[in-house]
């Protein structure tokens, strides 16, 4: 059988922060059931047509999913099992905030066969997180941490961002020691991006302007700042035992993602549910986004043709745009999500999926990176240097066709 994996939006947020970009929105216990109700339907609709696949890892993401009554999660997951062909050892994860679990919630997470869970921390200063307009305070971290421990949960994420507003490098450092006295298996740290359209953008936008051309900022931390504080975060989390297997990912042995490491390698993968995105075997499928046009759509799912330029591609009325991926696109797609993890990509994958040595496209760029000491090559693989995962986005660019 063939692998893929299985991404569950979950669109509901108790209150949307304002520095973020993705969908979700506040909404009833009315309109979440409903919801539920629709997402069963698509994933009913889909399992039959993926018979072929072997589902490897399930994600549910969001918004905020732990908001969901316990109830509808157990469904969900009763939906996936009923529907698709899912791994005995499957990594099943989904990500929850603090304040939104209780005890019970997490035992039917578990009964439900979720093995992992993603805590949205971002900080363990309490005026940063008033800051970020997180609904939790640290100590309330603490107790859902705690909670999910004792739920049996023994590999759990946690979600930290930095660059800040008014953050130094040793003001994050005191956020990872706290954090990392609690030893979770996996770290995510993500650097703040201010996105048009969030209040953040209205409030930071000229400052991060003058950040990106490396100038004094009146707010957010300058671009030296913010180097510091990915150098303070890589030597803290390496010295504690945690391995940087990706750009902002860090982990245990052994406990490294993966349901993202397959983004990053081009798995197949199915996203249900508002606005999800998927990769179908080079297809790139992305669901509506208006949530009532979605649940209304759902009671009747059909099947037909999405007219493009060059082709009719294979479509259902809840689909928002379908794509075929390019050849150009797939390889540059393979070189700049693959090159973001540490180990880099596999010159043996490359030939398997564009049937040429990646010396006949690239040979010119690798040469370039790799005399300017931001690309090594070795045991088949090729990644960026230290240097390189530094300067990234200059030699990610490189990359484009």
């Amino acid at each position: 059988m063939r692998k893929m994996e299985l991404y569950l939006h979950i669109p509901f947020c108790v209150k949307k922060c304002p520095y973020c970009d993705f969908l979700s929105l506040p909404a009833t216990e009315d309109t979440q059931r409903e919801y539920v109700e629709a997402l069963c339907r698509e994933i009913s609709f889909y399992g039959p047509k993926c018979r072929e696949y072997l589902v490897t890892t399930v994600y549910i993401g969001g918004g905020t999913p732990s908001w969901l009554l316990e109830e509808h999660i157990g469904r969900i997951m009763g939906a996936v099992h009923r529907s698709f062909t899912v791994a005995s050892d499957a990594e099943i994860s989904i990500e929850c905030n603090p304040g939104t679990v209780t005890a019970h919630k997490l035992a039917v997470y578990r009964a439900a066969g979720i093995s992992r869970i993603s805590i949205g921390c971002q900080s363990a200063d309490n005026v940063e997180l008033k800051l970020l307009g997180r609904i939790h305070t640290y100590d309330q971290f603490l107790k859902t941490y705690t909670i999910a421990r004792e739920s049996g949960f023994d590999n759990i994420n946690v979600d930290l961002m930095s660059g800040l507003p008014g953050q130094t490098a040793e003001g994050f450092s005191q956020t990872l020691q706290k954090v990392l006295r609690l030893k979770p298996e996996h770290f995510s740290v993500y650097s703040l991006i201010i996105e048009k359209g969030t209040p953040f953008y209205d409030y930071y936008k000229f400052d991060a302007v003058k950040q990106r051309a490396g100038m004094p900022t009146a707010a957010l931390p300058t671009e030296d700042e913010v180097y510091r504080i990915g150098k303070v975060t890589e030597q803290t989390l390496a010295a504690a035992g945690y391995g940087r297997y990706e750009v902002s990912n860090f982990a245990k042995p052994g406990y490294e993602c993966r349901h993202n490491i397959g983004y990053w390698e081009r798995e197949n993968y199915l996203g249900l549910g508002l606005g999800a995105s998927s990769l179908m075997e080079n297809i790139r499928y992305t669901n509506i986004a208006d949530l009532y046009r979605y649940l209304k759509e759902s009671h009747y799912i059909r099947e037909g043709l999405w007219e493009n330029e060059d082709e009719d591609l294979p479509a259902t009325n809840l689909h928002a745009d379908v794509n075929r991926i390019t050849r150009r696109a797939q390889i540059e797609e393979f070189m700049f999500l693959g090159l973001r993890m540490i180990q880099g990509i596999s010159r043996e994958r490359f030939a398997q999926a564009f049937g040429v040595q990646i010396e006949a496209i690239y040979q010119g760029i690798l040469d370039e990176l790799a005399e300017e000491g931001l690309l090594k090559k070795h045991a088949g693989r090729i990644f960026l240097t230290e240097r390189g995962q530094d300067l990234s986005n200059y030699a990610l660019a490189k990359f484009l066709l």
